[in-house]
């Protein structure tokens, strides 16, 4: 007989970096001794990186087995007829003490044929940032790929690349084939595809402990760039409060702000999991099987089986996520 299914926490998998820092411990209380965390993979389907359930009867059971188990029950019936028995999103927390590289993503199409993966649409939703901390998106100019080559090529690509100053609660929507990197001092939260697949096209000259410079894609990307891309990026919404305030939709996901101060109840009308993502202070879950405490740093998953739920909180921001 399967257990009743109710709302789901995972354990963490963390990621050491070589340009990771130390806010996913201090300031979202991830339990780790690596000297570099930089991802914390909240919810994850990666082959080789599957989460394991934290919390309730079906503790220690992965993802992967709760999809063969439940199907449709988690996920929705419209989603496992297209995804089957893989989880569609990977849900992240990222802390870049140093700059990532610049990189950009395949598209569906791109990343089936060569890599059997799904593409790699994302969205960034900034938790923290130091004085001063960018992300990079796109360009500060028309491009082509020759001018683009010509810059690679001459080490100048820092010249053409658009330099975003930031602060909490900016939020990104990073689409396949958009150059994109995250700077120095930010710590945010991503929401994507399930996919591992990035083409690095510069990393700033750096080198590991052994002298050896990370590799890069450049053939690879060079046919994933979308260079007419419009500077659409920058995501603009409303906060107004207890209530789902849309931020990004787009065929992989749909991504609501919601700032709560008084209990709200909530009905799961869409035929698909949910996913809430605390990104500052802490909320109650309440639900017909079961009651979960959600804290900044914090992720759950409500199954689709879930019609009817309430969020109890006297000051609460969270990221709510379906597809």
């Amino acid at each position: 007989m399967k257990e009743m299914l109710y709302p789901l926490k995972f354990e963490p998998i963390l990621k050491d970096k070589i340009w990771g820092g130390q806010k996913l411990k201090a300031l979202l209380n991830k339990r780790s001794n690596l000297p570099n965390i930089g991802e914390s993979w909240e919810i994850s389907d990666v082959e080789g990186d599957t989460s394991i359930v934290a919390n309730g009867n079906l503790k220690n059971q992965s993802l992967k087995e709760l999809l063969e188990t439940y199907k449709s029950d988690l996920i929705g019936k419209k989603n496992y007829n297209i995804f089957g028995n893989k989880f569609p999103l990977l849900i992240k927390f990222i802390d870049a003490k140093k700059d990532l590289s610049i990189q950009l993503h395949p598209n569906d199409e791109l990343a089936a044929e060569r890599h059997d993966s799904f593409g790699k649409t994302e969205m960034w939703y900034v938790m923290q940032a130091d004085d001063d901390a960018n992300l990079i998106v796109g360009f500060n100019q028309e491009m082509t790929p020759e001018k683009y080559l010509r810059h690679l090529e001459d080490k100048t690509l820092t010249k053409i690349l658009n330099f975003d100053k930031i602060k909490t609660g900016d939020t990104y929507f990073i689409e396949v084939g958009r150059l994109h990197a995250i700077g120095a001092g930010v710590m945010l939260t991503e929401i994507q595809q399930t996919s591992d697949i990035t083409y690095r096209v510069y990393d700033w000259d750096r080198v590991d402990d052994e002298g050896n410079e990370r590799e890069l894609h450049n053939d690879l990307a060079i046919d994933a760039f979308d260079f007419n891309m419009p500077d659409n990026f920058r995501v603009q919404y409303q906060i107004e409060e207890n209530t789902s305030n849309g931020m990004v939709s787009c065929p992989y996901f749909t991504t609501n702000f919601l700032h709560i101060t008084k209990p709200i109840l909530k009905q799961n009308t869409k035929d698909s999991f949910f996913i809430y993502i605390c990104v500052e202070g802490e909320a109650m879950i309440e639900t017909e099987t079961g009651t979960e405490l959600i804290k900044k740093g914090e992720t759950v998953l409500l199954p689709a089986t879930i019609e009817t739920y309430k969020i109890t909180s006297p000051n609460v921001r969270l990221l709510e996520v379906y597809v």
